[in-house]
């Protein structure tokens, strides 16, 4: 597998070409950035946001694996932080729930994803929406800062899950919670996968376990973790054979492995202090 910054690297050049693409032309493949996929329009892993009070088309690259604005129990003014926050889809929704009285902030390393968002901010006259260039394993962000954090299929492209749950947990208010979509295995993918760049830069070899995923929650000592929804991905024929030979993608069809996009919940403990004694993996 590639070192950290060549895959943050590998991310960053698809995620700029993605900035500059509709939403239909990303839904049309798995890794997003480039239509290699046929005619068909495959929307693999987004979930449907037009039904959500706050959408902005422009907003929306079709990039998601859920909706995790949706199921995050935002309050009117609260502070939100969205990691990974493309084109500002999330941050929009997030922005109809606090009101004007909230605040919403977009953390993304992409400079053209910064530079869309803030554009479209601009154009619905949103002031209390910020958007800021950063890595999410190092936030450009105080501590304590935020009411609720999400993310929406974002934390499988980062190599350190572990630093970005850290991380989480250190601008959230205690009490604070997150709601989380991303993309999880259980089984383990071909090998052939975990060496494919494209296929990093589109949720799948950059997963890890579900167990794995889950786990790194539990230990930076976050609380009441539980699981807000699930769904397996099924990745058509013609991507396939994108990477694979007849062969192995029968053997992938038939065998152990799922793809699963999952909505995960947690809370930051009120008392913080007893969630990092010795032992908690949170300090």
């Amino acid at each position: 597998m590639q070192n950290d910054q060549a895959i943050k690297s590998v991310v960053k050049e698809k995620y700029s070409e993605i900035a500059e693409q509709s939403a239909a032309q990303n839904a049309t493949s798995c890794c997003g950035a480039t239509s290699c996929c046929g005619e068909d329009v495959y929307h693999i892993m987004a979930d449907d946001y037009t039904q959500l009070e706050g959408y902005h088309k422009n907003a929306d690259l079709g990039l998601g694996c859920g909706l995790p604005t949706a199921f995050a129990q935002i309050k009117t003014g609260d502070t939100v932080i969205d990691l990974g926050s493309g084109a500002g889809n999330d941050c929009f929704i997030a922005r109809a729930a606090v009101g004007e009285k909230g605040k919403v902030i977009g953390i993304d390393f992409t400079e053209k994803m910064i530079a869309k968002a803030r554009e479209n901010a601009e154009q619905l006259g949103f002031n209390n929406v910020e958007f800021r260039l950063g890595d999410i394993e190092h936030m450009p962000v105080t501590a304590n800062k935020a009411d609720v954090v999400v993310s929406n299929c974002v934390l499988n492209l980062v190599p350190n899950k572990t630093a970005v749950f850290k991380e989480i947990y250190r601008v959230l208010k205690p009490g604070g919670h997150f709601s989380i979509s991303d993309i999880v295995l259980d089984g383990n993918l071909p090998d052939k996968w975990k060496e494919v760049a494209e296929l990093y830069a589109g949720c799948v070899s950059g997963a890890i376990q579900e167990k794995d995923y889950l786990q790194i929650i539990d230990q930076t000592g976050f609380t009441n973790r539980t699981i807000q929804k699930e769904k397996d991905i099924r990745i058509p024929d013609d991507i396939l054979a994108q990477y694979l030979t007849p062969s192995e993608i029968s053997a992938y069809k038939t065998g152990t492995v799922k793809i699963k996009s999952i909505t995960v919940f947690a809370q930051k403990p009120v008392d913080t202090k007893a969630a990092c004694e010795p032992g908690k993996g949170c300090c």
